[in-house]
């Protein structure tokens, strides 16, 4: 039978656990949590890669809103940050996907394996500094859209989350301390998700009831994880993240091999 269509309690029980984990996940290191409910969908769900993208991308909707509420009543969120680099990853999602069409994926998760490592060598060089905002001015404006048009383009062609990309460069590249750049780089993956959800949703590519339950297990922990985010000292939660990205860097590089073999 289908796992889409199967609603039984262990499902429902399935799609609550799975929440629960990519909820703590996304407060803890301001991702969506894709990277992490896409995997568990298609693994303990059975759910085809789509349908698991599709079903990640319409929960991670109220993920990231919580995670912004969270953060926010601590004062970490940069909201005109927030919103320049929403605006160009808008953008870069619909150049994303159309140029899915022309670049092979495997070499864009080499070029995303590539970044990755950069930036988990950096991060080992940089203690974010609390309480640092994100510096503005017209010229670093700027910037903040040409960075979300790239992860847009990311996000578009290989379906990596936002977060991924942005809490490293704004910490690296902005000097932002680590909790300002978690509460901004979810604040800008809502409208960016909201606008793949409504594709997604046109496309029969959401299961709404993994969606909504996974959404409903989130609100608990979201928020727990970005109350442990704060409680950590800078170089602790540096070093978590570190971790996180090795993780995401390692499974993106299982995936470019495995695409290049089957090529």
């Amino acid at each position: 039978m289908n796992a889409v269509r199967a609603r039984g309690p262990r499902a429902i029980l399935t799609f609550v656990v799975i929440g629960l984990v990519s909820g703590f996940m996304s407060g803890l290191f301001g991702v969506g949590g894709g990277t992490v409910i896409v995997p568990l969908l298609v693994t303990f769900a059975l759910f085809s890669q789509k349908i698991a993208s599709g079903t990640s991308g319409a929960s991670i909707v109220v993920t990231a809103a919580i995670g912004v509420i969270a953060y926010a009543a601590q004062d970490e969120v940069d909201w005109i940050a927030g919103l320049l680099l929403a605006a160009g990853g808008i953008a870069g999602a619909q150049i994303g996907a159309h140029l899915l069409h022309v670049i092979r994926e495997t070499v864009v998760r080499w070029i995303f394996v590539g970044f990755i490592a950069v930036m988990i060598v950096t991060l080992f060089l940089v203690v974010p500094e609390r309480g640092a905002g994100v510096p503005l001015d017209a010229w670093l404006a700027v910037a903040l859209v040409g960075i979300g048009v790239v992860t847009g383009i990311l996000s578009g062609l290989i379906g990596v989350g936002g977060g991924v990309i942005v809490v490293p460069v704004l910490i690296v590249l902005f000097g932002t301390s680590d909790l300002v750049a978690k509460g901004t780089s979810l604040l800008m993956m809502i409208p960016t998700t909201i606008s793949g959800a409504l594709r997604n949703a046109k496309n029969g590519n959401i299961d709404f009831v993994a969606a909504g339950a996974v959404a409903a297990a989130t609100l608990l922990t979201t928020p727990l994880g970005a109350l442990v985010a704060a409680l950590l000292d800078p170089s602790t939660a540096n070093l978590l993240f570190i971790a996180f990205l090795v993780v995401i860097g390692v499974q993106m590089a299982l995936k470019a091999i495995r695409g290049r073999r089957s090529s």
